[in-house]
């Protein structure tokens, strides 16, 4: 189940290379405490949490509401294990651009330095899996550009991503967790945060478009030139479709490809749909407008939206803080700071940017 989204301003600039040696050796002793307390799966559990997540980076020493945040936490806690992940019985693949594009070579590599090869393809086809959900089934204009998987020696996982909206330059981040994936193409969101809620976004894996799903699935067994007919009408009339400006109708060549192929494979379901490689955002887009035409059923338009790190929901908008639950993920950290194997001095300044960090309400 993706956990929570943030939506955050991108700062240019780079990490300095003192602060991150400090934020990895304290990301590393901080999942040290937490594995050894409560096991590796609670630490998939607290990165999939995204309060807790954006807690972490600030008291690691990063600006809470930094773009940056996501990528240089997940780069400090994937340094911050090095060779220590056999012990931890946990692991760290991908990151932030080319890095991400290497999540499944990371993957094998793994398996094989640690003896994990029946969960290699597992978690290959997942890490595929979620970045084609949150870039192709959710279309809400953020482009995915880091990729990070967490993940344990039984084949439990977590994983954080983000995606970047070049018109805005804001960056929105996805938390999935693996223990509570019951479909990953119907409702897959416990929580999504962000400072407010898009317009007009194509929602595939909202329970409101189970019929479009449906129907998208049954165009793309049909014959391509039945589908391409029909598409050539409706770009006729294109000028009074209400369609969102980042939804522009696919043209061409390639669409004509992605449906052939999908012709070939007669997925038999949107999940099988989405995973054939070549079929993307505009195939899925096409399908899905020609469904609701077709078939009178419309796709879901709703963010899947829950929590803002602006508000914090103090007056009730867009949503309010479980209080209890984010009072919970705060002790947890503020002890594993506490119990951290480092300095006074350094362990008193950690708590103090912990402290600094907070969700009014």
């Amino acid at each position: 189940m993706r956990t929570g989204t943030a939506r955050l301003p991108l700062h240019g600039g780079k990490c300095p290379a003192w602060l991150f040696a400090k934020m990895k050796r304290l990301a590393g002793l901080i999942i040290e405490v937490i594995v050894l307390e409560f096991g590796a799966k609670e630490v998939l559990r607290r990165v999939a949490d995204p309060y807790w997540f954006q807690a972490l980076g600030c008291t690691l020493g990063f600006d809470w509401h930094s773009s940056g945040l996501t990528t240089t936490t997940c780069a400090a806690l994937k340094d911050g294990i090095k060779n220590r992940e056999k012990e931890l019985g946990l692991f760290i693949a991908g990151g932030k651009g080319k890095t991400a594009l290497q999540t499944p070579r990371e993957i094998e590599e793994v398996g094989s330095r640690f003896a994990l090869e029946q969960h290699v393809a597992g978690l290959k086809e997942t890490s595929r899996l979620v970045a084609k959900v949150d870039n192709t089934a959710l279309q809400d204009g953020f482009d995915l550009y880091h990729h990070c998987i967490f993940f344990t020696e039984e084949g439990d996982w977590s994983v954080v991503q983000q995606g970047m909206d070049e018109s805005t330059r804001w960056a929105r981040r996805y938390h999935w967790l693996g223990e509570e994936v019951r479909d990953f193409v119907s409702e897959p969101h416990h929580a999504v945060c962000c400072d407010y809620r898009q317009k007009n976004i194509l929602n595939l894996v909202a329970r409101e478009s189970e019929e479009n799903r449906q129907a998208s699935v049954l165009l793309s067994r049909e014959n391509p030139e039945k589908f391409l007919k029909e598409w050539s009408k409706i770009k006729e009339h294109e000028v009074s479709l209400d369609l969102p400006r980042h939804h522009p109708l696919p043209q061409g060549k390639r669409l004509s490809a992605s449906l052939y192929k999908a012709f070939l494979e007669q997925p038999a379901d949107f999940q099988g749909l989405l995973s054939i490689s070549g079929v993307g955002p505009q195939t899925i887009r096409a399908l899905s407008l020609l469904a609701e035409l077709s078939f009178g059923a419309p796709p879901s338009r709703r963010d899947p939206a829950r929590y803002s790190f602006a508000h914090g929901g103090k007056d009730g908008h867009p949503y309010p803080v479980n209080r209890e639950t984010y009072d919970q993920s705060i002790q947890v950290l503020q002890e594993a700071v506490s119990r951290a194997r480092i300095g006074q001095h350094e362990k008193m300044q950690a708590l103090k940017r912990l402290a600094a960090f907070k969700i009014p309400g």
